[in-house]
């Protein structure tokens, strides 16, 4: 198996389930706001500062990273987080109009756990991706609380 782009380490026969790289320059579906976000993208770049997030679903966890780079080559911080299966309370997407009130659909995944909640932009993805997506989280929420 390739390794995740999020370069997270899996433990021996840990599998990854789902990867979601989280947009975090654009602010909706909208093709012009993700212009806007690569034009913002492509200028932070250029500076050399850079953002990533991920949301990893793996067999046996869910972790979350974000990390931002500055000059290129500086890790100017990392964040790693494991949330407990058993603390996430619900799961679920939105779906809302972003361009003139009523094109463009953004949904939007979130879940909430005892001390948080992680909401994510999913670039490109339609009403059906949406729901294929909140399926998987919701399957193993449920196997990690049976284990």
């Amino acid at each position: 198996m390739s390794k995740p782009k999020s370069g997270i380490v899996l433990s021996e026969g840990e599998e990854v389930i789902l990867e979601l790289e989280a947009e975090l320059w654009a602010s909706s579906s909208n093709p012009i706001a993700q212009f806007f976000g690569s034009i913002l993208r492509i200028i932070y770049m250029i500076l050399g500062c850079t953002r990533k997030g991920y949301i990893v679903l793996t067999n046996e966890r869910l972790v979350e990273i974000a990390q931002t780079r500055l000059c290129y080559v500086f890790n100017s911080s990392k964040a790693v987080k494991y949330v407990l299966p058993a603390s996430i309370k619900e799961v679920g997407y939105t779906k809302e109009a972003t361009c003139c009130g009523c094109f463009c659909q953004a949904y939007t995944l979130y879940y909430d756990a005892f001390t948080q909640r992680t909401a994510i932009l999913l670039k490109g993805e339609d009403e059906k991706g949406a729901q294929r997506i909140v399926d998987e989280f919701y399957r193993f929420i449920q196997f990690a609380n049976k284990k």
